[in-house]
Formats: structure tokens, sequence, C-alpha cells
């Protein structure tokens, strides 16, 4: 109806004419036709019956439609009884004979007919959302705390996420001493089945470039998933806090993204919820997607067709690349801590919103998220033709490192002295330039002059390479026990050696901090290890809990833990200084030559020790010689002991000195 309200139409006469119909049919079915007569009034019957019931069942009734799509899904056994639930005490012949000749059929007990069974081709019906007797029952997410058991097997630590339907939370494996991320739901749930075949099917995926699935279970009135957890990575939304992607950062990202989900859609598989939340790039800059196929099916959204999927995951591919080079959402709502687009903005292209942007990327992005792209391009349906644009696509380079700067070289001047190791300014040796009025003509007075003034450069020059000979000479008796001499003669002409010249520390700029645990003993620290290098000492990097100290024999899980430490380049190191928060015991290591190209992949003895185990709460690490490295490890190998009763270890502030 035009003002909302629903048309309410009888159909008391049509259900009546077609139970007459169908049983009449039916005698005649069970008793046999005698005369061509009869068989032919039988047959008139039959075709009567199917056409009354085929208009029964095309009558418009959008409120049971509506109740039963939402409807939780039954089991076989619940579908077999609603089928014959209404035939348990059949008539024979005779007795339906009866009944139709005293004009009183049998009919249906129930007031409602029954609804015919859906086939997955049969379109689907239109939900009024005013009508609450078609919203779908739900179960709330189970309620759980922080240290709740999972499977008697995962620990619960911190909840991520909290919706109606489940909740995500971050736990501790307790057989493998790992980290993971869980996701519970009510095993009553319409959506529990679907989740479970989600997260098998992911699993089954087994690409790496996707999180993986580690575990599906149902559990008694529980359903939980659980997935890997990558504690050193950040999603593409906290990457996009700070501003747009420069253009090398996001080629790189849309291209790893769009070959792994091209991947995936060859081997049955969609994503169907691809979001910033969903791409996380880790520390050694590879991207990787988590929640494919697991996402949609937690918060329900409908069933798409292959070519429909294919369709949704390059255009949320392209609404990736959108926002990444313009720090704007390209729809009009704000999302993932983006801003939304105006109204004049809509379908432009990302060059028509932000100044600056790469040409070839802004007309990748535009062909992958709009239907009718700007300037006349093609649009792209499918991941795979996404992977062939970019492809084609000329190559865009990483830009050059900025370089250090370095105090320019002085000029080349014939007239200067040259300058002699450890050189000595001599006031009656530098020539002082004449006036014009006095300057020599002839060039023979000009030659001699220039030997005047290199004869005595040379004699400087011998004179303090003696004045240091003799300075090093007696050293060396001194630190030898020889015999004892007088202090060393001072030279006029010569200054300190760079040994007798003393280090004035200068601190060096710490680029990033990681957790460190020897390939084989699971993940480490439960927040962020930049907090360690920060600068600020109220904020501190925090290690896992240990039921056991350290220690190579059992009930000890592993030897110790490690914080490494990149300095962004080789650096010469001379000193580092340790603020603990609590008595701890750790060493200082660098990595070998061989272990350098990748120090978190590299065992322990991978590392050289520069400074022995020091315990205290502050540590100071002075070394004999500067160290040229670009990577630390600090090397953990007693913590303190917790309120809890278990040993944890925070380190609250590192600074490196050159």
């Amino acid at each position: 109806m035009a003002d909302g309200t629903k048309a309410v139409v009888d159909t008391s006469a049509a259900d009546a004419a077609t139970d007459e119909a169908a049983l009449a049919a039916a005698i005649d079915e069970l008793a046999g036709s005698e005369d061509a007569g009869e068989g032919a009034s039988a047959d008139a019957r039959r075709k009567g019956a199917t056409t009354a019931a085929a208009a029964a069942r095309t009558e418009p009734d959008e409120a049971v439609d509506g109740a039963a799509d939402d409807a939780p899904e039954a089991g076989p056994e619940a579908a077999s009884g609603e089928e014959t639930s209404e035939i348990t005490a059949p008539l024979s012949v005779q007795e339906l004979r009866a009944e139709l000749a005293a004009g009183s059929p049998r009919k249906k007990p129930a007031p409602e007919p029954a609804r015919p069974a859906r086939r997955p081709t049969d379109p689907q019906p239109t939900v009024d959302p005013r009508d609450t007797a078609t919203l779908p029952r739900t179960l709330p997410a189970p309620q759980r705390r922080s240290g709740d058991m999972i499977g008697h097997r995962y620990r619960l630590e911190e909840c991520i996420s909290q919706t109606e339907t489940f909740s995500s939370w971050r736990a501790v494996d307790e057989k493998l001493r790992r980290a993971v991320g869980v996701h519970l739901m009510a095993s009553g749930h319409q959506r529990a089945r679907k989740v479970l075949a989600a997260a098998k099917s992911a699993a089954l995926l087994g690409d790496p470039r996707f999180v993986q699935v580690l575990d599906a279970v149902h559990e008694g009135e529980l359903v939980y998933v659980v997935r890997e957890w990558l504690p050193h990575s950040s999603d593409l939304a906290k990457l996009l806090a700070d501003g747009p992607m420069e253009p090398h950062e996001a080629y790189q990202m849309v291209r790893q993204v769009a070959d792994a989900v091209a991947a995936a859609h060859r081997r049955g598989q969609a994503h169907l919820r691809l979001t910033p939340r969903c791409v996380l790039r880790t520390d050694s800059g590879q991207y990787r997607i988590n929640g494919i196929a697991v996402d949609a099916a937690l918060r329900g959204l409908p069933e798409e067709g292959a070519e429909d999927a294919q369709r949704a995951d390059t255009r949320a591919i392209g609404a990736l690349l959108f926002a990444a080079l313009t720090h704007r959402w390209p729809y009009p709502e704000d999302r993932y801590d983006l801003q939304g687009l105006p109204k004049g903005l809509q379908n432009a292209a990302p060059d028509q919103v932000r100044a600056g942007v790469h040409k070839g990327l802004s007309e990748l992005a535009a062909r992958a998220l709009f239907d009718q792209p700007p300037h006349h391009a093609r649009p792209i349906t499918t991941p795979e033709e996404l992977v062939r644009a970019i492809a084609q696509m000329p190559r865009i380079r990483q830009p050059e490192p900025e370089l250090p700067a370095f105090p320019t070289p002085p000029r080349h001047n014939t007239h200067a002295l040259p300058t002699a190791p450890n050189p000595t300014r001599v006031a009656d040796t530098t020539v002082a330039p004449l006036p014009a009025s006095s300057r020599p003509v002839s060039s023979r007075r000009t030659r001699r002059r220039l030997r005047r003034v290199i004869k005595a450069t040379a004699w400087t020059v011998a004179l303090g390479a003696i004045g240091v000979a003799s300075w090093q000479f007696v050293d060396n008796l001194r630190h030898t026990g020889g015999p004892s001499a007088s202090p060393a003669p001072s030279v006029s002409s010569t200054a300190p050696s760079p040994q007798a010249s003393t280090h004035n520390p200068v601190q060096l700029t710490v680029k990033g901090a990681q957790s460190y645990t020897q390939p084989g003993d699971g993940t480490e620290g439960s927040d962020n290890p930049a907090k360690a290098v920060d600068g600020d000492p109220n904020t501190a990097w925090k290690t896992q809990w240990y039921n056991d100290q350290f220690g190579p024999k059992a009930p000890a899980l592993k030897s110790g833990t490690g914080l490494l430490i990149d300095l962004g380049s080789p650096q010469a190191v001379s000193s580092v200084s340790v603020q603990f928060d609590g008595e701890h015991t750790a060493e200082l290591r660098v990595p070998t030559a061989a272990a350098a190209a990748n120090p978190m992949s590299a065992r322990l003895d991978g590392f050289t020790v520069i400074g022995n185990k020091k315990s205290g709460a502050n540590a100071q690490y002075t070394l004999d010689a500067p160290v040229t490295t670009r990577y630390l490890l600090l090397w953990l190998t007693a913590l303190p002991k917790d309120g809890a009763g278990t040993f944890t270890g925070q380190v609250a502030e590192v600074k490196v000195f050159g």
C-alpha cells in the first residue's frame, strides 16, 4: 500500500477450492479410472488442482517469506519432521469418497498454509524492515572475562572488539606458549555453522599471505575460531593515521594485496569483508590479509555469486588504494578514522581529490572502485584483471634515502700550507697575501719563495713526527713496566695525539626496536617495544609472564628473551645504558656478519657478546673500543617477580652512545 500498511487478502475460499480439487485428484489416483469418461474427469480435476496449487503458491506473503529466510537453519531431522507432520493418519479410498460426497473435506490442522521449500534458484523475498516479526533470532555474544580458559588450552587476555553476536580476543595458547587471536560465538546462533565452515575452508587455503586459521571448534554452547596473531604488525588504518602513503608504499600495498586475493579466488575463496582493519603490514614490509571468509560469516553478509564476489573484492581493493593515496574514505560516511568525501566529489579520481597524487595509481584506483571510472576508462571487475593492470604499469621505484649532511671540504688553495698529521699552527710559516703594489712580477722570485715555504713546512712536519714518536715510546715504557723514565718532554710544535684526547660520547638516534626470541621459542612482548626507546622512562616494554625463570633445564621453557635495537644504519657504538623496572640480569650482544642481514631469524649463537651480564635496576655497558654495528641485542636472562607471583621483565629506557 502507498501508506506503508499491508493489505489482508481473504484466501479461505481459494483454500477450500484448492483442498477440494486436491482431494478429488488423490481419490482418482488411488482408486483408478474405470472408464474413459471417468479418466477424463480425473485428468481435468488433476489439472485444476495443479493450477489452484500453483496460484496458492504465488500469493504474496512477505511476512512469512521474511520470517523463514531470517529463521535459524534447521538440521535434516527438523526438515523431515516438518514435511511429515501432516501425514500421520491416512484415510482409505472409501473414507475419502464419503467425506468428498458429504461436502466436508478434511482441513489442515494449521491455520496458516504450509510454505513450500525454497529452491536456491528462487528469488529472495523482500522483507519489510518495520515488521518486527521478521527479525532474525539471534543469541548474544558469550560473556567472557580476561583469564578465562577456552577449550582447556586458550587463556583469554584482552578483548579487542565486542559486538552483539561475537567477540574477538587476544589470547595465549598455553600448550605452545604463543599469542593467538580468538573469535567467540554462541553455538546456537544461526551463523555458527557458516562461521565454522568458513574457518575450515580458510584453514585449507595455506597461503602465507593470509593470516592463518589455526583451529575451529564447536564445543558445547560455544563456537570459537583461533587464528594466528601478529604482534609486530600494523593495520592499514593505523598506517594512514598520520597521512597518505608515498607512491612506492601504496604501489607495494595494492600489488601484494591484489596478488593474494586473486590467488584466493582462483582456489574458490573470497574475502567479502576487505577493510583497512584487515590489511596488516609486518616489520619486514610484507602485507598480510586477515579474516578471509571468516569476517564475512561472522557479520552475516549475504552470500554472493562468483561474479559478485569478485567484483566486491576488487572494489574493496580500489577503496584501500583510494584511501592510501588521498587520506580520505571514498564514500560519504567517515570510516576507519578517515574523513568521507563530500557529495560534490563522489565518483572522483584520487588525483581530483588531492593534489600531487601519482597519475598511474590514481587511474588504477578509479578503475577498480567505480563502475564508470572518470576519463572514460574501462572498469576493472576482477582481482585477476587488477593484477594484470598493475603488471602493465611502469614500476614505481623506492625513493633514495636521505644522506647525512657532511661538512663541505675547503676549496684547494695553492698559497695555503699542506696539512700534516696533528699539525701545529705556526704563525711564522703562514704566508700572508701581499699588497697589490708589492706583488712580485718575476716568475723566478715566485718559485724561490715557494721553495722556502716547502722547506719550512717539511722541517715542521719532521719535528712533529719526532715529538709524537718520542711520546709514544715513553708511554709504551710506562705500560710495559720498563725502566722508569722522566715525563716526556713537551714539544711546543706538536699537538696531543688521538690516544691522549678524551672521548665525548654522543647519543645516537634509535630508529626502532623489536622483541626477539630464538626461532622456535614463540613470540615475545605484550606491549610495544618502541616504548623502550621513546625517550620517556615512564613507559616500558613488558615481556610475557613466565611461571619459571629462564634456564637450560626444565621446567624453564627457554634460556632468555631479548630486545633487538635498530640504529637504522651501521654506527660506531661506545656505550649503552639501560634502565629497568626492577632487578634484571642482561647482557649486550651484536649480530655476526652472517646474521646481520636478518637478525630476527638468527639464533642466539649468531650474536657476539660485547657487554657481560649485569644485574640490577640499571645497567651501563661501556665498551673497550667502539663497535660498528646497526643492531644491538639486549638479552635478558633473569626477570623479577610481579605481584601475581610470575616472572615479568620491563625495560623502561635504552640509550645508545657513540
